[in-house]
């Protein structure tokens, strides 16, 4: 396996990691964001009032993506077992 295939194999990993990340990190994110708005606008001042909706979407997404997830993880998976293969006979 020469030098290039590893920065491949690597950068592989590193966008299934991004994908399969990516998701649940934005609709927390936009969560927070409208979350913070919403008490900038009221003045409440509570750091824990923005927790347990954020959980919730996050949740929610992982339910949502997880079919999507589990196929993209096994696609992955099954192609990094074909390159084991490959590498050892």
């Amino acid at each position: 396996m020469s030098e290039t295939d590893i920065i491949a194999l690597v950068r592989e990993t590193l966008w299934v990691a991004l994908l399969l990340c990516a998701p649940i990190l934005l609709v927390t994110l936009i969560t927070g964001l409208l979350l913070s708005v919403l008490q900038a606008a009221t003045s409440i001042s509570e750091a824990t009032l923005t927790f347990l909706p954020k959980l919730v979407a996050g949740g929610m997404m992982i339910l949502f993506a997880f079919p999507w997830m589990i196929h993209l993880f096994r696609d992955y998976f099954t192609h990094m077992i074909a390159l084991f293969k490959q590498v050892h006979p």
